[in-house]
């Protein structure tokens, strides 16, 4: 096992940390599809309000690559399709029957996968509906089947607050990530754990794993980092990777033949009024994931995903198709009387300059700039935090002139996403967000 030490990026101390008690959530009434937040896929809908569909029935397809279906995580009624401007589909709501139809697939059995080809298995996975849980660095978006990988990265630990545990949605589903580690052996040479949790883990992976073992600060858990640290050639830039409870999915689905639902998903955050790991299945209301009642909890965002890299939601929104953690933080949206003399006992910082330095004490998180934003002043901070040694102020101010070759060279695609840059800099300049819309664009111009 080989061990990478991360000694650049941060780790805040955030309340809200959930604990890893396990408790079923009670069954809902609807689950939903938000395909507005699966980057790059152009959807084309293959149901419409009032249609009955199965958990596992095709609800749409990518018009880039029809083979590519996204299927249904209930039966029951199509209810609602919301769109959004320009017709973007934002959610499919399904009312769920008291007795949930299911579709099955032809599978050839985890102890039988060495008779299949890969062609053959790439169709059963497309048509079951688990193709989309592959995705391809630096991007990020959905793998092409055609194009083998120079290696599959399995991301056992995701150390962005909050995201689930290993240990938790491990135990118990151990033989079926076992056979998602094999069905992975099929699709590529090379398949390698990074690893960021708890040693225990490590031994429920089957013999001659090979297995990375990340520590040191946040982002350690993200694919983007490990691939940074440990590639020795260009042409590892683009290996796929998939997260640790989707390849339990995966073994699921050979052993059962049926599209797997259930999830274990993270509740966190200062305003979560019951943090802690929960069993409950794709597609959830935020309202039902976080409580709070059928109001939801007043004054919090909901973060759908993890603190720095998640999308927001709303309590009428639901579950997306890659968060497995659901965040409730302070919104933050309002006024601090007398804020520029206050000291800041309370204020979470990768500075210095306050008095929180000196706090040992998790901080409840909030979603306010505490400033204005102003010019970049080139201090240097995002670059002495960045974990892939690009300097953030610099591909900033290139793409910003619109020298999109010179922010390349500067490193942008080697971005990982992980928002410490934005959390860090005293300018409040959203840094994140220009490196991935603009990594967005140029993946558009280019494919």
């Amino acid at each position: 096992m080989n061990a990478i030490h991360l000694k650049k990026g941060f780790s805040p101390s955030i309340a809200g940390a959930p604990s890893r008690q396990l408790r079923l959530l009670d069954a809902p009434r609807h689950v939903g599809m938000v395909p507005e937040q699966i980057p790059f896929i152009k959807p084309r809908l293959l149901v419409q309000e009032g249609d009955s569909v199965a958990i596992g029935s095709p609800l749409f397809e990518d018009k880039r690559n029809t083979r590519v279906r996204f299927l249904s995580p209930g039966g029951g009624q199509v209810t609602r399709i919301v769109f959004g401007p320009r017709r973007v589909i934002r959610q499919i709501i399904i009312a769920l029957d008291s007795d949930e139809p299911m579709a099955s697939f032809e599978v050839p059995g985890a102890d039988k996968l060495s008779a299949v080809s890969r062609e053959a298995l790439v169709g059963i996975l497309l048509a079951g509906g688990m193709w989309p849980f592959f995705r391809v660095l630096p991007f990020m978006d959905l793998a092409d089947q055609d194009t083998p990988p120079p290696a599959i990265l399995v991301r056992l630990g995701d150390d962005e607050p909050f995201a689930p545990d290993p240990a938790v949605y491990l135990q118990g589903r151990e033989e079926c990530f076992g056979s998602g580690l094999e069905l992975l052996t099929r699709l590529c040479d090379q398949v390698i754990v990074n690893h960021t949790g708890d040693e225990a883990v490590l031994a429920v992976l089957p013999d001659q794993t090979a297995v990375r073992r990340f520590s040191g600060c946040y982002p350690s858990g993200n694919p983007g980092v490990q691939l940074y640290r440990t590639k020795t050639g260009a042409q590892q830039n683009r290996s796929w990777f998939i997260d640790g409870q989707d390849v339990i999915l995966l073994g699921e689905f050979l052993r059962t033949g049926r599209y797997p639902v259930q999830r274990i998903m993270s509740v966190g955050g200062s305003l979560a009024p019951a943090g802690g790991h929960v069993s409950t299945r794709a597609g959830v209301p935020l309202r039902l994931l976080g409580g709070g009642g059928a109001l939801g909890v007043p004054d919090a965002r909901y973060i759908v995903g993890g603190v720095f890299t998640g999308l927001t939601g709303g309590v009428d929104s639901f579950m997306g198709f890659y968060q497995n953690a659901l965040n409730l933080v302070d919104d933050g949206d309002r006024e601090e009387p007398f804020g520029f003399i206050r000291p800041g006992f309370s204020k979470p910082s990768y500075s210095t300059a306050f008095l929180s330095a000196f706090r040992r004490r998790p901080f409840p998180m909030d979603c306010g700039q505490h400033g204005e934003v102003r010019a970049c002043v080139n201090c240097g901070t995002c670059a002495r935090i960045c974990p892939v040694d690009i300097l953030p102020q610099f591909t900033m101010k290139c793409l910003v002139a619109d020298e999109v070759e010179e922010a390349l060279a500067h490193g942008l695609l080697d971005c990982a996403e992980c928002g410490l840059c934005t959390y860090a800099c005293p300018s409040k300049i959203e840094l994140r967000e220009v490196f991935r819309k603009a990594k967005a664009q140029y993946y558009k111009e280019i494919a």
